[in-house]
Parts: C-alpha cells; structure tokens; sequence
C-alpha cells in the first residue's frame, strides 16, 4: 500500500504542476495588452523616480514564450545640495522615455523576460540662486534589460526589472550610462 501511494503522489503533483502551467499560459495569452506602473532606483543622480509602461503581444501564436512591444516613460527628480563643483541647492529632474522588444518565457508562476531598447533621456539642473545655473541636455540611448514576472492572477502581474542604459551622445550628463531597478506592477486587458 505504501509503495502505490509514492506514485500516486507523483502522478498528482505532475498533474497539479501541468495545470497550473497550461492555466497561467492560456490566461496570459489571452490578454493582448498590458499597462503599468513602477518605483526605480538608479545608481546616478536623480536617483528615484517612477515609471509608466504600455505593453502589446505579438506573435501570440508561439507556445511558451511571450513577446511584446513596449513604450515606456520614467521620471527622476531629487534636490540635492550642489551640483558639480558649485555649491548651491540644485533641482535635478530626468524624463526618460523609449520603445523596446521584449521576449520571454511563459511557464508556472514565474515569467523571466529580457529585451532591447532606444529611447530618449532628457536632463535638466537648475539652481534656485539669484544667478542659478540652469542645465539642460538630450541624450538617445540603447538599453537592455531583464526582469520576472509573477502572474498571481491572471490581470494583475508584479514585476521586478534590471535595466541597463547606455547613452550615445551627451554634453552636461555626470555619466555615460546608468543601471537601474524597477519594482511594479502591470494589469493586463
């Protein structure tokens, strides 16, 4: 009796397993578009901000793996009490926004994705002295990412992302690139 109970448990747990990975693919496939919203840090300065996303699948007909196209925006704002050599409160604000590919793996609870992207970062410095200095300066960049999804419920997916950017062209960005995390969630219709 004890020796049929360890296959029959067996049998059970794959059974199990194999429903939950048909259930959460099927519900994922299902929901063409997504939107989201995320808190980031970043390891330059400003250094948190929040992002907005839009998603869309395509080749939806694909088993197991999920690519998307994705927009997305983030904005970073941080005063800090000076900037480069010049020692007064400064206002840094950075508008980021882009479109990247995305393709992933879509099986069980967890979802690891990776893509590439271009976009757009916009930086701005401007000193509240009676002869601030006011920065301004635009930059394109490439960026990869990577990141998992938990889809807990077949609309409402958390997500945690690591985003590396590299910046083409730039003359008052402090850096040349900057890595960050993001930390949300998306609703998918």
């Amino acid at each position: 009796m004890k020796i049929m109970m360890i296959p029959l448990r067996n049998i059970l747990t794959a059974f199990l397993f194999l429903w939950i990975l048909l259930s959460v693919s099927d519900a994922q496939a299902r929901s063409s578009w997504g939107i989201g919203a995320s808190y980031e840090v970043r390891d330059s300065n400003p250094e948190k901000g929040f992002g907005l996303r839009l998603e869309r699948s395509i080749l939806s007909g694909v088993p197991l793996l999920d690519f998307k196209l994705r927009a997305h925006f983030s904005y970073f704002s941080e005063s800090v009490s000076s900037y480069r050599d010049i020692q007064l409160p400064t206002e840094l604000d950075v508008y980021d926004y882009g479109i990247a590919a995305t393709g992933g793996i879509s099986f069980g609870l967890l979802h690891p994705y990776a893509g590439v992207g271009l976009g757009k970062e916009r930086f701005d410095a401007e000193q509240s002295a009676p002869q601030g200095l006011s920065l301004s300066d635009d930059s394109i960049y490439w960026n990869l990412y990577g990141g998992l999804r938990l889809p807990i419920l077949p609309v409402l997916n958390p997500f945690v992302e690591y985003r590396f950017t590299r910046l083409m062209s730039s003359e008052e960005f402090d850096y040349s690139h900057n890595s960050r995390f993001a930390f949300g969630i998306m609703m998918n219709f």
